[in-house]
């Protein structure tokens, strides 16, 4: 086979390199139109797990490339004069000049042709190298070839809004530094590490506004230096910048639909970027480089179009992942202004565990004494904003109480409102319904909600859906309330919502949303809009006119009225996921003319009118809560404004707790989906309009409800699929980190003395395990080199 590399990068060198080693037969060509010592930028990172890669793949690399790393253990977060270390990180810098020699050299060494000073115009691409049987696009993130096919690659672009540089230094640094400083004009964070002996990258970062500001030019770069040297001078310690193309930049997020055209196959920054600060563009790039090798040694021969299928099945998901963790990553430096009120440690922790990647139980395992530093000053804080001692006993923020008005939640897992759809066809509550619920109570959760109940039968969402507008639904839901506070310190809320435009459908285990399919048992739907849900399957919902609005209205109160005599300790207006509250709110679902469309005070009219009806017949005492979709993922939605002037509305008309939920608003959104996908919407109106917030979504383990509540992203945590099948995840958390918290039946109490005890046992055996698997033979290796 003949391969030609366009691009000559890590990533299509590595590729080339690995190819060309296992099948010595095979013509490799590389061209770069660049000189092959002239580069841009500065130094490169690896982690630990990536130079096991490497090691794997081609210990002749991996030998020559150690000799140059510089290795450190320790990030190093500098902050208001304060200095706060985490070890235990194992990452590795080097120089990118000497990095693309090495990787040079050895495809020299292998055979490998490279032809350096030579573009290739992608318009004579295929003509050029019609001999090849695949080509490579590896020409990075400025791809011309991506361009040129991007009707085959189908390239989302978006370039984000901070601004960057990269430099240099001569300062010396045995750890990888985050510089903050605050000026006159905003935040400025230097970025920073060496990448070898006398050498360490600085990149520079800030908004739009603070750059402006500052009166920086895109393409000054001395006079960029001369500010930035005279800004961090204290931290550069009388060392000076250095430039190599030093021009600010805005970072393009780049994601490839398609990732082959033809014989052509796109690699590295040209397929897909991730932001610098989590330091994976060129692990990216090397790794997609190793993935593509293996495909193309496995199926190339036999078939090109199979070799790219394998590639793209290998790889995708691995990228979208890094993708999505740089892009959360990237997000709070565009917003680190958010966290400035902080104290140190709760910053360090912010920063540490900006991506998700990172959670609490991880940086147990780093770096345990930083960990028990975090701790005491969250507790400090605690203490001091809640008058609530818990610094002897230490619990963990999962298990520390939670106030609203004179509601106390005994700790912060909450478990998410999940629909049943196991209600009798007249609203009422079933047997399952008990069980659910009150075997649930007995898991220790602090707060349980109800599903989405409704105040009348044309709210609900399916025939399955409980109700509380009669006597005997009152009843019922008050026996599960009696029984969950004579038998546990759970508190219970009530969620009531009315479906709108996504009434009168399937069951949610039969075809959701789509409408009951024997006709005689559908009823008519209203909205804020006629917007069927779907277009051509749902019904045409009435517009909701004023004597519509006073009757669900009425329906509403007369439903929390119903809620107070029965227990229930909090409520809950649930004004998300595309129901009738939250149609009136998305621009997507209301086109309304009147008073009540347009401007998102106008549409938040409706909502705040329901809600403070309730908010008069709801005891004072006993909070309330709303849940709202933060995003509709689709374009045209609610953005974060609109989202602030939600929270702060309801705020105002008496809300305590704002339920941070997203999307479902429309069939053809596009949500970004990921571990904790939900939570920086929380975590925006928690530090914003600063409510207390709930966060939900795909928060799975103990581990990461702790990070969230450290890192002030939300003050309770919602879980809903991990409840369905341990409805004792609260209780193993608790004995797994030791916190001999809550209320216990007694029936339990011999349960509890074992799960305390063995729980804690196996905790301590895995983060030993955990400790002796880390890789750190690459430290040891340049170690001895260096000896």
């Amino acid at each position: 086979m003949k391969i030609t590399v366009v691009g000559g990068g890590p990533g299509g060198l590595y590729f080339a390199l690995l190819t060309k080693k296992a099948r010595p037969d095979w013509t490799v060509e590389v061209y770069e139109q660049n000189r092959n010592d002239d580069t841009f930028g500065f130094g490169v990172v690896f982690s630990d797990d990536t130079l096991d890669e490497f090691l794997s793949h081609d210990p002749e690399t991996y030998d020559k490339i150690r000799d140059h790393f510089a290795y450190w253990d320790d990030i190093a977060i500098h902050f208001k004069g304060e200095e706060i270390r985490c070890s235990g990180n194992g990452f590795c810098g080097t120089s990118r000049f000497a990095l693309l020699r090495i990787l040079q050299e050895r495809c020299r060494e292998l055979g490998v042709n490279m032809v350096f000073c030579e573009r290739i115009d992608p318009e004579d691409l295929q003509s050029r190298f019609a001999d090849s049987d695949i080509i490579v696009a590896s020409d990075g993130i400025n791809s011309a070839i991506r361009d040129h096919f991007s009707e085959s690659f189908k390239p989302s672009v978006t370039i984000k809004s901070n601004r960057f540089c990269w430099m240099g230094s001569t300062r010396q640094m045995d750890e990888f530094n985050y510089f903050f400083r605050k000026t006159e004009h905003g935040i400025i964070c230097a970025h920073t590490y060496q990448y070898q002996t006398d050498r360490s990258t600085w990149v520079f970062e800030m908004d739009e506004a603070c750059w402006q500001g500052h009166g920086f030019e895109e393409f000054d770069e001395e006079g960029s230096k001369e500010k930035l040297e005279t800004i961090f001078q204290e931290e550069l310690n009388g060392h000076g910048l250095l430039l190599n193309r030093s021009n600010w930049r805005k970072f393009p997020r780049i994601f490839c639909e398609n990732w082959s055209h033809e014989n052509i196959v796109i690699l590295g920054d040209a397929k897909a970027s991730a932001h610098f600060s989590i330091g994976s563009g060129t692990k990216l790039a090397m790794e997609c480089g190793i993935a593509l090798s293996q495909a193309v040694l496995k199926h190339g021969e036999q078939s090109v179009s199979a070799a790219f299928k394998a590639y793209d099945d290998a790889r995708r998901t691995p990228c979208q992942i890094i993708q999505h963790n740089a892009d959360v990553s990237l997000g709070w430096f565009e917003h680190m202004g958010r966290s400035w009120d902080m104290d140190p440690m709760q910053f360090s922790m912010v920063v540490m565990c900006r991506a998700k990647s990172i959670t609490y139980d991880n940086l147990i395992l780093r770096d345990p004494d930083y960990v028990e530093n975090v701790d005491t000053a969250w507790y400090e804080q605690y203490y001091r904003e809640s008058g609530v001692d818990v610094r002897d006993s230490r619990p963990t923020p999962m298990f520390t109480p939670f106030r609203l008005r004179e509601m106390e939640v005994p700790n912060r897992v909450v478990m998410s409102p999940m629909a049943q759809y196991s209600a009798d066809q007249d609203g009422n509550l079933t047997d399952w319904h008990f069980t659910h619920y009150t075997s649930h109570a007995l898991g220790g959760m602090g707060m349980i909600f109800t599903e989405m109940t409704c105040p009348s039968p044309d709210a609900r969402i399916t025939l399955g859906c409980p109700g509380m507008w009669t006597d005997v639904q009152e009843g019922q839901w008050k026996r599960i309330v009696d029984f969950i506070h004579a038998n546990s310190d759970t508190r219970v809320c009530m969620q009531l919502g009315h479906s709108g435009r996504k009434g009168s459908t399937q069951l949610g285990w039969e075809k959701m949303d789509f409408p009951i399919e024997t006709a005689d048992d559908n009823w008519p739907l209203i909205s804020a809009s006629p917007i069927p849900y779907f277009d051509d399957v749902s019904q045409v919902p009435h517009e909701l006119d004023r004597a519509g609005m006073d009757r669900v209205l009425k329906d509403f109160v007369q439903a929390a009225q119903r809620a107070a005599r029965a227990g229930f300790d909090m409520l809950e207006l649930h004004c998300a996921h595309g129901y009738l509250l939250a149609s009136f709110l998305s621009p997507l679902t209301n086109r309304r003319s009147d008073g009540y469309g347009g401007s998102i005070e106008n549409r938040l009219k409706y909502p705040l009118e329901v809600f403070a009806a309730m908010r008069a017949v709801w005891p004072e005492d006993r909070p309330m809560s709303v849940r709202v979709s933060a995003t509709d993922w689709k374009e045209g939605g609610l953005d974060e404004k609109d989202l602030f002037a939600i929270a702060e509305a309801f705020r105002e008309a008496g809300c305590d707790l704002i339920d941070v939920s997203a999307g479902q608003t429309v069939p053809d959104q596009e949500p970004v989906y990921g571990r904790m996908f939900q939570v920086q919407f929380s975590e925006a109106i928690r530090n914003v309009p600063r409510i207390a917030t709930m966060a939900v979504g795909n928060i799975t383990d103990a581990a990461q409800v702790n990070t969230i509540l450290h890192t002030r992203r939300a003050d309770l945590v919602a879980l809903g699929r991990p409840h369905m099948w341990d409805p004792y995840f609260t209780r193993r958390a608790a004995a797994h980190y030791g916190a001999r918290v809550g209320h216990w039946p007694p029936q339990y109490l011999s349960g509890r003395d074992q799960a305390y005890r063995e729980l804690a046992k196996a905790r301590d055996a895995t983060i030993e395990l955990q400790r002796k698997a880390r890789p750190n033979q690459h430290q040891k290796a340049m170690q001895q080199a260096a000896e």
